[in-house]
C-alpha cells in the first residue's frame, strides 16, 4: 500500500456521494458547516435506479438551490408526463388503471413532483456541491476504517484505482454508502432483516418497438403487471428516456444467471408481444427489507440505504433518504455551530425511524399481501363479474394510498404535541397547519406564498396578531440562541386556511407547534423555542409537555 497521507481535519465527513450523501452536504455546506464527501465511484454510475421524486423531495431541490436545474435534466419531455398503470396478466392486457398518481397531492406541496433515472440526479447534485465552497469532494476513494474517540471521528481512506491512503478526521461521520455500509458495519449498527427468499433481476435496454406497442397508454411511464403465479409481486417496467431506452424488474427463479435464462421471452411475456430487445445490463439482487436498529452510535450517523432498504415498490426510497438529510442536516449544523445539545441529535433516529418502518409495513409490504390477496381470490377465467368488480375497487383505492402516505412526526420528542402521537408514514393530507406535519403551502393575498417567506432556519409565522405579542418570541430566541425569521401574515387568502394565529416552522418545513391564541408569554414563548430546538433544561421540558 502506498503511504498515508497527512490527516485533514473537518466538521463532518460524509461518506458515500450517491444522491442522499450530496443532498446532506449541501445541506450542511449552505449552513456554514465544513464537510467531506468520500464516493468510492468517480462518475455516478448509469444504473437507471430511484427514478420518482416526490413533490416533498422537489421541495428540498428548491432548499438547495438545484429545483431548475433537476428539471432540466429531465430524461423525458414535460408533455409526455410521469403517470403510472397497473395491468393484469400482461401489460397489453385487458384489465388496467391509472397506479401512483402522486400529482393528486400536488395542491398540499409547493413543487411539483419529478421522474428522471438517478444518475441524472446525482449529477446535478454533484455540480450544486461544487458551488459551495464549505464543500470538499474526494472522488475515486472509499472508507476502510471508521474509529470514534470522546472528541471526534478518525477514517482511513483508500484509493479506489491505486494504492493511495489518506486521514480524515471529523466531529462526525455520516455513513450514507448503501445497504452494504461500511460505516454501519464498522461501528456496530446492526440489522433488523426481513427476508422474502425471492432472487430478482433487473434489466436495462434498448427498444424502439416497445415505444410504438405502448402508445396506447399515453402519459405514462412506469407500468406494474400483476400475475397470479407471482403473489403479490410485481413486474415492474419504466421508461428511462423517451422511446428508446427501459428498466425491468421481476422474480425469476433461485438460481437465475445471466446466460441459463431466456430474458427476451421473459420481457415478451411480460408485456404480452414480441418486439426487438438491446439489453444494456442484467444483475440480480435479492428482495428484501432491512432497517438499521439504530441510525446513530456515538458521533456517527447513518441515512438512506444505510439505514434503510427496501425493495423499489412505490419509489419510496431515494425519497426516504432525502427527507433523512433533511432532517439530520439542520440539527447536526446547531450543534456543530453550538447552538444546541446532543439531545437534538438524538431526534434525528426517534422520528425518522418510524416513519420508515411505517412506510415499510403499512405501504410496501400491505401492498405486497394486498395483491398477493386479490390474486389468489379473484380469476377472470373463473368469475368475471367478481373479478371486475374488486379490479374497479382497488381502481379506487390506489388514489386513497397516496392521499394516505403522508410521513409526520407527532411522536417527535421536539414538537409540542404532548407525545400523544407517534411517527408515523400514515396521515391525511390537509390544509390547516398541524404541529408535527409537513407544512403545505399558501397563496398570500400580495401574491407568491409562505413558503418564499420561510427563512433557512426556525420561522414563526404570525398571521393576524400585533407586533407587541410577537416581540415576546424574538426576545426569547435570542436568550436562547434559537435562529429565528419573524413572518407576519394578514388574515386573507392562504394564512387562514393554517387555522392558528401563530405556527412555528422547522428548518425542514415542519410545523414544531402552533395556537391560536392572540397572545402568548414570555414564559410560553421560551417553552416553546427551547423544545423545538432540544435547547432546554430538564425542567422546563417537563413543563413544556403540556403545551
Amino acid at each position: 500500500m502506498g503511504d498515508v497521507k497527512m490527516m485533514d481535519t473537518t466538521d463532518v465527513v460524509i461518506v458515500g456521494g450517491g444522491p442522499v450523501g450530496m443532498g446532506m452536504a449541501i445541506d450542511l455546506g449552505q449552513r456554514g458547516v465544513r464537510c467531506v464527501v468520500v464516493e468510492r465511484y468517480i462518475q455516478p454510475q448509469p444504473i437507471p435506479k430511484g427514478q420518482n421524486l416526490t413533490q416533498r423531495t422537489m421541495e428540498h431541490f428548491q432548499a438547495w438551490g438545484a429545483e431548475s436545474q433537476l428539471r432540466a435534466a429531465r430524461t423525458i419531455p414535460p408533455e409526455y408526463g410521469i403517470g403510472g398503470l397497473t395491468a393484469y396478466g400482461t401489460l397489453l392486457g385487458e384489465y388496467s388503471y391509472d397506479w401512483l398518481q402522486r400529482d393528486l397531492v400536488k395542491p398540499y406541496y409547493h413543487a411539483a413532483n419529478e421522474r428522471l433515472p438517478q444518475y441524472a440526479t446525482e449529477a446535478v447534485l454533484r455540480k450544486r456541491a461544487a458551488e459551495l465552497p464549505k464543500i470538499e469532494t474526494i472522488y475515486g476513494w472509499s472508507a476502510v476504517s471508521v474509529v470514534q474517540d470522546d472528541d471526534g471521528v478518525e477514517l482511513v481512506l483508500t484509493e479506489r484505482q491505486g494504492t493511495g491512503r489518506r486521514k480524515l478526521r471529523a466531529k462526525y461521520v455520516i455513513g450514507c454508502d448503501g445497504s452494504r455500509s461500511v460505516v454501519r458495519e464498522q461501528v456496530g449498527i446492526t440489522q433488523t432483516r426481513t427476508d422474502h427468499d425471492r432472487v430478482m433481476v433487473l434489466l436495462v435496454f434498448r427498444s424502439t418497438e416497445l415505444h410504438s406497442l405502448l402508445e396506447r397508454f399515453p402519459g405514462k411511464s412506469y407500468y406494474n403487471v400483476l400475475h397470479p403465479e407471482l403473489k403479490g409481486y410485481w413486474k415492474f417496467l419504466g421508461r428511462v428516456d423517451l422511446g428508446k431506452t427501459w428498466f425491468f424488474h421481476a422474480p425469476v427463479p433461485l438460481g437465475t444467471t445471466e446466460d441459463n435464462f431466456d430474458f427476451h421471452a421473459f420481457l415478451h411475456e411480460a408485456i404480452g408481444a414480441e418486439f426487438a430487445i438491446e439489453f444494456e445490463h442484467i444483475g440480480f439482487w435479492d428482495l428484501r427489507f432491512a432497517v438499521a436498529d439504530s441510525y446513530r452510535a456515538g458521533r456517527i450517523f447513518i441515512a438512506g440505504d444505510a439505514a434503510h432498504s427496501h425493495p423499489p415498490y412505490g419509489g419510496y426510497g431515494v425519497n426516504s433518504g432525502f427527507e433523512d438529510a433533511r432532517n439530520l442536516a439542520w440539527k447536526l449544523a446547531a450543534v456543530v455551530q453550538g447552538r444546541a445539545g446532543d439531545a437534538l441529535l438524538d431526534s434525528y433516529e426517534a422520528e425518522r425511524r418510524p416513519v420508515f418502518l411505517s412506510t415499510v409495513n403499512d405501504f410496501i409490504a400491505k401492498s405486497i399481501e394486498r395483491d398477493s390477496q386479490f390474486m389468489s381470490s379473484f380469476d377472470p377465467s373463473v368469475n368475471r363479474t367478481a373479478f371486475e368488480s374488486e379490479w374497479q375497487a382497488r381502481a379506487k383505492g390506489a388514489v386513497g394510498e397516496v392521499h394516505a402516505f403522508e410521513p409526520n412526526y407527532e411522536g417527535s420528542p421536539i414538537v409540542l404535541n404532548g407525545n400523544n402521537g407517534i411517527c408515523s408514514a400514515v396521515g391525511s393530507h390537509r390544509f390547516e397547519a398541524r404541529t408535527g406535519h409537513h407544512l403545505p403551502p399558501a397563496p398570500l393575498t400580495a401574491g407568491g406564498d409562505v413558503f418564499g417567506h420561510l427563512g433557512t432556519d426556525f420561522t414563526l409565522l404570525c398571521i393576524g396578531t400585533s407586533e407587541e405579542n410577537a416581540r415576546v418570541f424574538s426576545e426569547a430566541a435570542a436568550a436562547l440562541s434559537v435562529p429565528l425569521k419573524m413572518v407576519a401574515l394578514t388574515s386573507g387568502l392562504g394564512a387562514d386556511r393554517y387555522d392558528a394565529k401563530w405556527v412555528l416552522v422547522r428548518p425542514d418545513d415542519f410545523v414544531a407547534w402552533t395556537s391560536q391564541e392572540e397572545a402568548v408569554s414570555p414564559q410560553t414563548a421560551a417553552w416553546v423555542l427551547a423544545r423545538a430546538s432540544a435547547n432546554a433544561s430538564p425542567e422546563m421540558m417537563v413543563k413544556t409537555s403540556a403545551y
